[in-house]
């Protein structure tokens, strides 16, 4: 049950069987939009854009296992749009020197659209944390 005036996160970046949504969410202290579901839908997809409109803070996590990039341009997009409330968060375990170069340009044009970066999960959650 969400209760009322109580900061809510939406949880976006890497799917693909990454574990650091159930890493990250013992750590919270605040309510969560958890966008990961079994069945991909066009209702799902629809829920998940309003979350990230609605939602106190947009986090989006990206580690190595991640196939697509998407999930980096969402986080760009909302540095762009609701930059007060974006979160990116970088686990740089698992890329290659080259990739982990580019994820830092990311992360840098992020931080200077005034959103915020993480290189760890429990950063992250203490950085959330700190706003509830």
């Amino acid at each position: 049950m969400i209760e009322l005036n109580r900061l809510r996160v939406f949880l976006g970046g890497t799917c693909n069987n990454s574990t650091w949504i159930d890493k990250l969410i013992p750590l919270l202290y605040c309510d969560y939009f958890n966008p990961v579901v079994k069945d991909w839908t066009p209702e799902c997809q629809r829920e998940e854009l309003i979350q990230r409109s609605i939602c106190d803070i947009v986090l989006y996590v990206i580690t190595s296992e991640m196939e697509g990039v998407y999930s980096i341009a969402e986080a760009v997009d909302d540095s762009n749009k609701r930059p007060s409330k974006t979160i990116l968060c970088v686990l740089e375990d698992g890329f290659s020197e080259a990739q982990k170069k580019s994820l830092k340009a990311v992360c840098k044009m992020i931080t200077s659209n005034g959103s915020m970066f993480t290189n760890s999960l429990e950063d992250t959650a203490n950085l959330i944390n700190s706003r509830t």
